[in-house]
């Protein structure tokens, strides 16, 4: 069903973005928005900058989805996207009333549990030649593993086959499923960035010997290390994938226009969701282990745990209490977005809305704005990507009957 309204939405400087609520935790986590004693929010920015906003028009596109985790848009103007139970959809079109076909491919090795399954997904650049894209799931094989595998679309869309299996392997997983990441984004430069989740496990965000609680860096043609990845020369063939580390779980990555600048937006625990601009080599803070001197998962620590680590980056943005559950984020990119040309997009699960962030002359976000018709109207919001006529795509994951929307500025 077509829904398309023009509405305007209220800026909330960054200063007081704090009192966006919040509603249930990510479905499938357990601790996730549980009560934390980390301190407030540390990379609060200051008030906005800029002022005024375009109407905007929100379509559904396609209905019907299940959990669907990521989108790619592709060439010829269909939409392929990933659903977490294993399935792979093709949407005939980016107008309302697209007609969803599911495609034929092996899923039978995807593990299926709690914030596990088929996650993220990204299309390859010469995907008009190669018909190539990589999906990021939990796999059942070998005592379960978060894999990258890359696939080719048939010519008529109706099945896929896989080509690297895995492009990358090794990733951490919980037996839980919880924190598995996995949002693969392409670089600037065509690397392939992959926010990855700490599996609920205290030392793997600083241990450098894990590709979990990271955001990696990888040769998208190779699977290994990118080329200029900050830890080349590591003993350890995963370290040499690592591009940050002491993340949480990172939901998003954004690329900036322009820039090349990477953001990503990350989960808190009771508090401080975060969204980063990442360095090569950056230590993003996260330590639930205190160092090894606890034995479980403390999620009373910080996000960004200055304290411990003094040269830690700190984050563009945090939410404070109570966090949104912040997931998939996009740059809004065009002229025709008016003063929200280069703002951030950040879907939220646990506070059911888009945010739009507009960011300052330091990179961090200096105001946060709520569509009204993105403010609890279609439930969770996981993926959000920007299509090639800067429109954004977002989808809902409330587990049935999910949508994929198309936002533009009227």
């Amino acid at each position: 069903m077509l829904r398309s309204r023009a509405r305007r939405f209220v800026w909330i400087p960054a200063s007081i973005a704090l009192a966006l609520a919040g509603c249930s935790a990510d479905a499938g986590s357990v601790a996730d928005g549980a009560a934390g004693a980390a301190p407030a929010a540390q990379g609060a920015a200051s008030a906005p900058t800029r002022t005024g906003t375009p109407q905007l028009r929100v379509s559904t596109v396609a209905a019907g989805l299940a959990h669907p985790w990521d989108l790619g848009l592709l060439p010829d103007g269909q939409v392929l996207v990933s659903e977490r139970g294993g399935r792979l959809a093709l949407v005939s079109g980016t107008a309302p009333g697209a007609i969803v076909t599911p495609v034929a491919a092996d899923f039978g090795d995807v593990l299926v549990r709690g914030e596990g399954g088929l996650m993220g997904l990204v299309v390859h650049p010469d995907f008009a030649q190669s018909r190539r894209f990589t999906t990021c799931q939990t796999h059942t094989g070998g005592g379960g593993d978060v894999r990258l595998i890359t696939w080719q679309l048939a010519v008529d869309g109706r099945s896929a086959a896989r080509v690297a299996d895995p492009l990358v392997g090794g990733l951490p997983v919980s037996p839980s499923g919880r924190h598995s990441g996995c949002r693969p984004t392409l670089a600037a430069d065509g690397a392939l960035l992959v926010g990855t989740g700490d599996t609920a496990r205290s030392t793997v965000p600083q241990d450098l010997t894990s590709m979990g609680g990271k955001v990696l860096r990888v040769d998208l043609a190779t699977g290994g290390p990118a080329a200029g990845n900050p830890f080349a020369d590591a003993a350890a063939a995963a370290q040499r994938l690592i591009w940050t580390y002491g993340h949480r779980n990172v939901q998003g990555v954004a690329v900036r226009p322009g820039t090349g600048e990477v953001y990503t937006a990350e989960h808190g625990p009771g508090t401080d969701d975060e969204v980063n601009r990442l360095r090569a080599g950056g230590n993003y803070g996260w330590d639930p282990s205190q160092g090894g001197t606890v034995g479980g998962y403390d999620e009373s620590v910080p996000m960004t745990d200055l304290a411990r680590f003094p040269d830690a980056v700190p984050a563009m943005w945090s939410s404070g209490r109570p966090v949104e559950a912040i997931a998939g984020a996009a740059f809004i990119d065009g002229p025709q977005w008016g003063a929200l040309d280069g703002a951030l997009a950040v879907a939220a699960l646990r506070g059911s809305k888009l945010l739009i962030m507009t960011l300052g002359r330091d990179g961090a976000v200096a105001s946060v704005g709520v569509p009204i018709e993105l403010d609890g109207t279609f439930g969770r919001l996981r993926a959000v990507r920007t299509g090639p006529d800067g429109a954004l795509f977002v989808t809902s994951s409330n587990g049935s009957g999910d949508v994929l929307l198309r936002i533009t500025p009227v």
